[in-house]
Parts: C-alpha cells; sequence; structure tokens
C-alpha cells in the first residue's frame, strides 16, 4: 500500500483541493483501513465547502493544535485493507458497506440505539471531526459495528446510498413520521435524501405521495419512483395545491427534506391534526414555529440526525426490493475528475445530477 493517497479536502470557507495527503492507519484496535472503490457526494459536504460548519477548524485546533484540513465524505463502499487486533468481524479482502455513523456499541446513548450521539467519540464524525470516504482509503473507527458486508448481489451504487440517503430518508422521515397504510404524505425537496424519504415510505404503503421541489426533472423523477402527485412553488402556491390535493384536509405526515424556512413553512401549514411534521433537512438558519395556531391541532414535531439501525433492514430490502433505486444514480465519475464531479452536483438544476457515483 502506498504511503500517500489522493484525496478531497477541505481547509475553509469555499476552499477545497483536490490533493496528495498520507494514507491513514490503524490508530485504535477497533479500527479498520478501507480501500474507498466508490463514492459520492452529499448536500451536507456542500455545505461545509460553503463554510456551514465552521467547528471544523476549530475542534481540530482544539484537539491537536493544528489545522490540515479535513477529507470530506461520509458515505461508500470498498474492500478491507487493514483491521485493528480488536476488530472481530471483518477481515481483510471483506467488501463492506462505510456506515456515515460510527458507533462504540456500548455508551449510554448507544444503549438506546442513539448512535447518532454516540458518547465515546463516534456518531457522524467522518468527513467532519476525522477524515473521511473522499480517498482512496478511509479509517473506519468501531469497524465491527460500523461496517456492513457488502453481498454481491446488491448493485454496487445502491450500496452507496446505504451509507447515508436511505437511512436518514427512513429513520428521520418515514419512521419518526409515523408513516402507515393509508396515509398522505407530502415530501418538500426531492433531492437525495427526500427521494430516499419516497422510496422508503412505499415499504409501509401510504395512499397518496406528493412531493415538492422547484426542479421539473426531480419532480419527473419523483413520479417515476412512486409519487402520486408533483407540485413546483415556483409555479403555483404549494399551500394551496397540497390542500386541493387532500381535499381541505391536510397531510398525516409532512417531511422536509430540504433545510430552508420557506420549505419548513410548507410542512407547517399542511400538516393535519393529528399528524407529523418530520424535519429532516439540515437547517443553518431559524425558522418562524407558529405555535400559536398549531398549538390546538395535537400534532408531533421529530427532528434528527440518522442513527443507521436501520441500515441492516434496509440492506435486506434492497437485495429484495423491486423499487428503482439505482435510478437516483445519474452522473458516473472516475476519481480523478472529482473536481468535475463536485461541479456537476452543486449545479444540479442545470446538470440534472441527483446522486453522482465517483469511482476508482
Amino acid at each position: 500500500m502506498s504511503k500517500t493517497m489522493k484525496a478531497m479536502t477541505y481547509y475553509g470557507e469555499n476552499d477545497i483541493r483536490f490533493e496528495e495527503r498520507p494514507v491513514p492507519t490503524i490508530i485504535e484496535p477497533t479500527d479498520a483501513v478501507i480501500r474507498v472503490t466508490k463514492t459520492t457526494i452529499c448536500g451536507t459536504d456542500l455545505g461545509i465547502w460553503k463554510g456551514k460548519n465552521p467547528e471544523i477548524e476549530a475542534v481540530a485546533r482544539e484537539k491537536t493544535g493544528e489545522w490540515k484540513g479535513r477529507i470530506l465524505g461520509h458515505e461508500g463502499i470498498g474492500v478491507v485493507e487493514e483491521v485493528g487486533p480488536a476488530v472481530k468481524n471483518f477481515k481483510k479482502g471483506d467488501k463492506v458497506i462505510i456506515s456515515c455513523v460510527s458507533r462504540c456499541g456500548s455508551c449510554e446513548n448507544c444503549q438506546k440505539q442513539l448512535y447518532a450521539h454516540c458518547r465515546k467519540d463516534g456518531g457522524w464524525i467522518m468527513g467532519y471531526m476525522i477524515d473521511g470516504t473522499q480517498a482512496e482509503y478511509v479509517r473506519t473507527p468501531f469497524a465491527d459495528n460500523s461496517l456492513y458486508h457488502l453481498p454481491d448481489s446488491l448493485n454496487t451504487d445502491v450500496a452507496v446510498f446505504l451509507s447515508d440517503a436511505l437511512p436518514t430518508g427512513h429513520e428521520i422521515g418515514v419512521q419518526y413520521g409515523q408513516v402507515k397504510p393509508g396515509d398522505v404524505i407530502a415530501i418538500v425537496g426531492a433531492g437525495p435524501v427526500g427521494m430516499g424519504c419516497l422510496l422508503t415510505a412505499q415499504f409501509y404503503s401510504p395512499a397518496t405521495m406528493i412531493m415538492v421541489d422547484m426542479d421539473e426533472n426531480r419532480l419527473q423523477m419523483a413520479k417515476e419512483m412512486g409519487a402520486t402527485h408533483t407540485v413546483n412553488p415556483a409555479k403555483e402556491d404549494a399551500v394551496a395545491k397540497i390542500m386541493e390535493i387532500t381535499e381541505g384536509r391536510g397531510v398525516d405526515c409532512a417531511m422536509e427534506a430540504v433545510g430552508l424556512p420557506a420549505t419548513w413553512d410548507v410542512c407547517q401549514k399542511v400538516v393535519k391534526e393529528g399528524g407529523h411534521l418530520a424535519n429532516v433537512g439540515v437547517h443553518g438558519k431559524p425558522v418562524s414555529f407558529e405555535i400559536e395556531r398549531l398549538w390546538i391541532k395535537n400534532i408531533t414535531v421529530t427532528t434528527g440526525l440518522v442513527n443507521a439501525n436501520t441500515t441492516g433492514m434496509l440492506l435486506k430490502s434492497c437485495e429484495a426490493s423491486k423499487l428503482p433505486m439505482d435510478k437516483l444514480a445519474t452522473h458516473h465519475f472516475p476519481f480523478s475528475d472529482m473536481e468535475k464531479a463536485y461541479d456537476v452536483f452543486k449545479h444540479a438544476a442545470d446538470t440534472k445530477a441527483m446522486k453522482v457515483i465517483i469511482e476508482m
């Protein structure tokens, strides 16, 4: 194994570089080093690039006294290159799915399956608090609990979505929104995670699935993936249209999958009495919560960071499912074109990109 590798590294707001970096090594006995074979770009990576998470540098300086940049990425698949002496479930040569959440499995929060908040320096750390998957190799903490064996029968593009997009949509949108057979649901935001909400909601047989987005290409894709109705706020009043579709009743579950005040506002205006508002999007600005109107409606509002506690179940479902999950992979690039891949994903409305897959 070489001592250096190529990686996409964040150095500060609007400053990412495709550069040579040291290959990661085993630090803790529970670590594994993975040779990445496929990775992708998440909207969260774009947010980091734009300076949305300055704490990355602050924490690094606090821990080490210096800042050497952060390799981005928290999704991917690969082959085990090396394991620490405490790793029991994986060995060199195993094909694996890398979870976006690292978990010790033994702390107070892990005992509650609240893996996103692992108290032993776990949770969502990859590509954030530690170097991530947009590189030729990545170190995975708590390997026994944070990797999944990749079946030969599973489409490898779909396997990449199991790192984050599908579990996030399923857990924070569908499960927290308590979607049930016969429900009417609205998903505001037809990006990769919103599509994850749409696809995994179908495991629970809702009667009506309304997708809301300003991108006509994504709305068309949503129809192909099972949405019964689409609404474009750029062309019509989204709230009025949803109320028309639901004959004035509103929806049993509204999933906010963007992270903007405007999309939050649509959700809080269309959820009906006794319904659920499941916030999936990452918000960077305050929103107005109309408690004066909503307190009387007996609604449930949930938020969250994915725990990846349903990844194993989703893996099996994806193996057996006829849902067109592979259609989310709209663009493929070789790893050497990582910078071009970022440009295409950043301008998704123009390039019609949903999820870009980077192959080693």
